[in-house]
């Protein structure tokens, strides 16, 4: 199910692509293109990230290589790419998180979301679910959100929430549930959402509002227990999965998005024809169900709505750091 802000800027991509399509340079890209991904090998930052890469590679003729610089909530490599020579041939796969939140959470970010980057292409949203190791649900008869916000309630500070790293959407997803149900938990912060995901499978925390498609098949393989998602609205991928909003916490909302951004000064044409490219291969039938299957939510829009739609997030979520507290050091 495509969301209304990508209906509604259907006609406007496909007029921007006549425009802009005169002014692309023939020649490019003439050598193999480095995506980098801010995160380790197995998030769903990864897993987006390599889905677009392989269909842009395979449009385009080129390669496009995937480095993960994963570290500080994406920090690391956002920084990275921000001094990137701006010629096109480096890219990112950024996030909520890099692009909206953490100019809100840390007091000396190593680079500027806004001055620092080219808004390319949305590639995807998705919802954060709220995973629990069974081990820890069984031991402490855990079934649904009521169900951990009672357990947290009688047992302030001794449950213990994972994410993928500190300022990351899947820890503010945390936060937010924590000054939503006036619960008090403990936040371990990982570097990525793979290595997380692999502690909470073995009990080293006890649950976690992990984007949705790392967790997918741990889910699916019952090594996790999926007791709600975090978007307005259920899940495709999982629609016998209630909301949290719907499961007693009224107004709770945290999706993930993720998308391509270059560093300032990529030429407009480069910008224009990566775009079209991956716009193009994220609306095949083909594409748009291996994002499903990955629970997440393709995207069509272009880099003006796309800058236009990271501001609006940048808004958003400066309101929830606010409100929750949270900050990194």
């Amino acid at each position: 199910m495509r969301s209304s802000w990508s209906k509604r800027l259907r006609l406007g991509l496909i007029g921007t692509a006549f425009v802009a399509a005169p002014a692309l340079a023939a020649d490019y890209p003439e050598r193999d293109i480095t995506m980098v991904v801010p995160f380790p090998p197995g998030g769903t930052t990864d897993i987006i990230g390599r889905i677009v890469a392989n269909d842009l590679g395979k449009a385009l003729g080129r390669n496009v290589i995937v480095e993960n610089k994963g570290g500080a909530g994406g920090n690391i490599g956002a920084a990275e790419v921000a001094r990137a020579k701006p010629d096109g041939y480096t890219i990112m796969m950024g996030t909520v998180g890099t692009q909206s939140i953490n100019q809100y959470l840390y007091a000396n970010l190593p680079y500027d979301p806004d001055k620092d980057f080219v808004p390319v292409a949305l590639a995807a949203s998705v919802p954060n679910v709220l995973v629990l190791n069974p081990g820890f649900a069984e031991k402490h008869q855990i079934a649904s959100v009521q169900d951990l916000i009672k357990y947290l309630q009688a047992n302030p500070g001794k449950g213990n929430v994972g994410s993928s790293g500190n300022g990351t959407s899947i820890h503010l997803a945390a936060e937010l549930f924590k000054s939503m149900t006036g619960t008090d938990f403990a936040h371990v912060p990982f570097r990525g959402s793979g290595p997380a995901v692999t502690a909470l499978m073995a009990g080293d925390v006890d649950f976690m509002f992990d984007n949705l498609p790392s967790s997918m098949g741990a889910i699916q393989g019952g090594r996790l227990k999926a007791i709600a998602v975090t978007s307005a609205e259920r899940s495709e991928s999982l629609p016998d999965v209630p909301t949290i909003a719907e499961s007693g916490v009224p107004g709770f909302d945290a999706t993930s998005w993720f998308g391509v951004v270059a560093p300032a000064g990529t030429p407009p044409a480069a910008v224009a024809k990566l775009n079209q490219t991956i716009v193009q291969n994220t609306q095949r039938p083909e594409a748009q169900e291996q994002f499903l299957k990955q629970g997440a939510v393709a995207s069509d829009m272009d880099p003006q709505a796309f800058g236009e739609f990271i501001a609006r997030e940048r808004e958003k979520w400066a309101k929830v750091v606010k409100e929750s507290g949270a900050k990194v050091d």
